[in-house]
């Protein structure tokens, strides 16, 4: 059931997923401060709710995001918020996973939103970069720093410097998309992935996510202490025992997310 219908981000329910969508196709679901505000309740209500396993964030029409408004730049209105920062997620994403289904352009902060979530699912059709730099801008929204621990530093720093566009099917071979569809099949692949996810253990999968994401940063010997904290959440869990009955018991597990 959709539960917002009108405004800049809209928000339903599917089960245990919540699908996230950027709502200005005649700006091409570009940020201005209010949908900025908008995707930052969005994911602050997506992260407070323990039915809530998992995300996807899309875009309305054939455009995922083309990154900050120019117009509304130009009459000083920045799509960030001081929290979230950027669109409302690039500098802080949600703890648990989200998904981006891209379809068309992701470009500038667009690609930078998508840097933002976890997984990446786009149409072969889309197309993905950062092309700040022909405009005389540095990308600000993460992307000089994320990209490169997603793809190989040479594709990264020439995607950066260049400012071009690439085909996600050359993001695919790289790593940094997980899934290719057909046009107009990402955001159902996407949802898809996500059932995948929630039919996991939240609790051990908001821990995974944490390790992956933070210890790229680490040593092998500060990883083996640093995930401990993780691996004790975990443990010391509800669900922890309940995978356990259930997989002794030959059941789908019910999980609690505690």
């Amino acid at each position: 059931m959709t539960e917002s219908t009108a405004g800049p981000v809209l928000f339903e329910r599917a089960g245990n997923t919540a699908i996230i969508t950027i709502n200005r196709p005649k700006r091409k679901n570009a940020f201005d401060r209010a949908t900025a505000y908008a995707m930052e309740a969005a994911i602050d209500r997506f992260d407070a709710d323990d039915d809530l396993r998992v995300a996807v964030l899309t875009g309305t029409g054939d455009v995922f995001c083309a990154g900050q408004d120019i117009i509304a730049a130009g009459l000083g209105e920045i799509g960030t918020t001081e929290r979230r920062g950027g669109g409302g997620i690039m500098k802080q994403p949600p703890e648990k996973p989200i998904i981006a289904a891209v379809e068309g352009f992701a470009v500038g902060g667009g690609l930078e939103v998508c840097l933002a979530c976890d997984l990446i699912v786009a149409s072969r059709t889309a197309q993905l970069g950062l092309p700040e730099a022909k405009r005389g801008l540095p990308a600000m929204g993460g992307g000089l720093f994320r990209l490169p621990k997603r793809v190989p530093y040479a594709i990264a720093m020439e995607i950066a410097i260049t400012g071009t566009t690439w085909p996600a099917s050359r993001f695919y071979e790289l790593g940094l998309v997980n899934r290719i569809t057909e046009p107009g099949a990402a955001l159902a692949e996407a949802r898809e992935l996500a059932a995948t996810i929630a039919a996991a253990g939240p609790v051990a999968v908001r821990a995974s996510k944490a390790v992956v994401r933070d210890s790229g940063a680490w040593t092998d010997a500060e990883s083996w202490v640093n995930q401990q904290p993780f691996v004790d959440q975990v443990l010391n869990s509800d669900d922890y025992l309940e995978g356990l009955n259930a997989f002794a018991e030959k059941r789908r597990p019910v999980w609690k997310g505690r």
